[in-house]
């Protein structure tokens, strides 16, 4: 009988179809890390060697600050996440339900953006500066102290006010899941309902916390636009700056080399802190949560706790670009700002439709294939998601440019013709960068589809002779059709906002609404390039919905 069923489950493959899809997701799964090995290959054996130079000179500050960075915008998301999920999950309090999807608002303002919005604000000649010498007559800045945002304290406030719902997502997930015998148990043993956080379902949400702290520290990591215009001395901006400014690839490519063993170790240090670590879910994980009703002042305390940061990362810069964008927009609709946009649409759609058919690639051939050396490619392909936008443009042009200067050699010596740029310096390269970036997010949420399928639908597809790809365009498309279309949105949107790599890569006069705005915004000309800013916010709030609508749906409250 067991022989029978071993039998019956398993699918039948013919070997040349298996060796076609084999041999295709190895070779995409390089292709993607290709941009990795160029990165340490170039660092390792640069054309004019700067380490040493660099070592004694800026890295260290560039270590220091990028490390001070990381730390304080940890620690800010870690605080508001972490408050705002526990008080809208487990408390019950004035507007609650609109903070449960609102406190994800700040998600689709990228941190270049805010960082503009309240320079604007707040700086000498701004509306702050400008009636507080009003309402109490100072003169000039002499006669009062006012705080300067353009510093790292600055670019720590305004890269956690847009980072803090990693952990907020990750977190209210978990305190969703948790079970509600627990919570009673800490009560009935005195708890009162801050011990019961702080002693319970705080260490229970620790690994939660722990992936959302990691990818907040990655986001920083990558963050180009907000310290650029802050003048942090960061390693992304040191890249940039070594790279473009000094003239040195590969002074660059060992700074993206360190940076990608800062991500290593992130990476490292939240899987360490998640191994000991096994839950399991009790039978009343579904039932519905009854919170701690607030009464009096702890029920407005907790409305304004969560207020505070929706306020400031997402309700202030966009009424403040939207008045600009409105005041103006018979200036700003102009044939440029459409051409900008049609690019940010062009780029974002190729992208998102690349990296969807590549994960379908990777998820099928792990379907067909049940062998470990596939799950090491698709661990090849997920790497570019771990790789900061600076660091991620090097490892790009490296092999593009040498292949364009293969090519062109080529060509002049047999037919004597110059074929210039053909990869390195155009769109392909923005794209290509892109689909090494976010193949991650598609993969993860197309392989989550498609384990959902059964495997009785495929042996039920071979049995009427239809082959893999058949079976997967028939049978499998249609039902896991949710999980593409909402990895397609993601990529989309995270391709929007993405401005170190668009900044590198781009062609010349080739600018995307990123490129747009970091252009006129570090002008100080923030209303010329409103709209595009206010347009990317916008189209940054689809994902927000999606993912609101996720945690929400895993458990009801009362």
């Amino acid at each position: 009988m067991e022989q029978t069923t071993a039998v019956s489950n398993s699918i039948p493959r013919p070997k040349n179809y298996l060796l076609g899809w084999y041999s295709c997701t190895w070779t995409t799964a390089l292709m993607v890390a290709l941009p990795v090995l160029s990165i340490f290959y170039l660092a390792f054996f640069p054309k004019e060697n700067a380490w040493a130079h660099l070592a004694s000179t800026v890295l260290p500050v560039y270590i220091v600050t990028t490390l001070e960075l990381m730390i304080g915008v940890g620690a800010l998301a870690i605080a508001t996440g972490v408050c705002g999920a526990w008080l809208v999950t487990m408390c019950r309090f004035p507007g609650r339900k609109i903070f449960e999807w609102a406190l994800l608002l700040p998600f689709a303002v990228p941190a270049y953006v805010i960082a503009y919005v309240y320079t604007d604000l707040l700086e000498f000649s701004g509306p702050v500066q400008i009636a507080l010498r009003e309402l109490f007559g100072w003169q000039s800045a002499r006669d009062y102290w006012f705080p300067d945002i353009r510093t790292l304290g600055g670019a720590i406030l305004m890269l956690s006010l847009v980072l803090y719902p990693y952990i907020y997502l990750l977190a209210r997930a978990s305190f969703l899941e948790q079970s509600t015998t627990i919570h009673d148990a800490s009560r009935t043993l005195g708890c009162t309902p801050f011990q019961s956080f702080y002693r319970v379902s705080l260490p229970i949400a620790r690994p939660a916390i722990a992936v959302g702290l990691s990818l907040v520290s990655m986001e920083t990591i990558n963050d180009f636009g907000t310290v650029d215009y802050f003048a942090v001395k960061s390693m992304s901006a040191g890249i940039y700056d070594t790279w473009l400014n000094m003239g040195n690839l590969g002074g660059a490519a060992q700074i993206a080399s360190l940076m990608m063993i800062f991500v290593v170790i992130l990476i490292s240090l939240e899987r360490m802190a998640r191994a000991k670590q096994k839950q399991f879910h009790s039978s009343d994980r579904f039932k519905a949560l009854t919170g701690y009703q607030l009464h009096g002042w702890r029920a407005w305390g907790a409305t304004l706790l969560c207020a505070l940061p929706v306020a400031c990362g997402f309700v202030i810069p966009v009424w403040i670009l939207a008045g600009y964008a409105l005041r103006n927009i018979d200036q700003l609709w102009t044939s440029d700002f459409l051409s900008y946009a049609s690019h940010s649409f062009i780029l974002s759609s190729c992208a998102a439709v690349l990296t969807i058919i590549i994960a379908l690639l990777l998820a099928y051939s792990k379907r067909l294939h049940r062998k470990r050396s596939l799950k090491v490619a698709a661990q090849f392909s997920s790497l570019g998601y771990a790789m900061p936008g600076a660091v991620l443009a090097i490892g790009v042009i490296i092999p593009l440019a040498a292949f364009d200067n293969a090519v062109a050699d080529l060509m002049e010596q047999l037919f004597g013709i110059s074929t210039g740029l053909l990869l390195s310096g155009t769109a392909f390269a923005v794209v290509f960068a892109y689909v090494v970036r976010f193949l991650a997010v598609s993969v993860g949420s197309v392989e989550s589809s498609l384990n959902k399928v059964t495997q009785s639908m495929d042996m039920a597809s071979r049995s009427l002779g239809h082959k893999p790809l058949s079976t997967l365009t028939k049978v499998h498309l249609p039902l896991i059709k949710g999980g593409i279309l909402t990895a397609a949105l993601v990529v989309f949107v995270d391709c929007m906002k993405e401005l170190p790599a668009t900044l590198i890569l781009r062609p010349f006069n080739y600018d995307t609404l990123a490129t747009y705005v970091y252009q006129f915004a570090s002008d100080e000309m923030l209303e010329e390039c409103s709209l595009a800013a206010l347009l990317i916010v916008l189209v940054g709030i689809i994902p927000v919905i999606l993912l609101s609508r996720t945690i929400s749906s895993t458990r009801t409250s009362q």
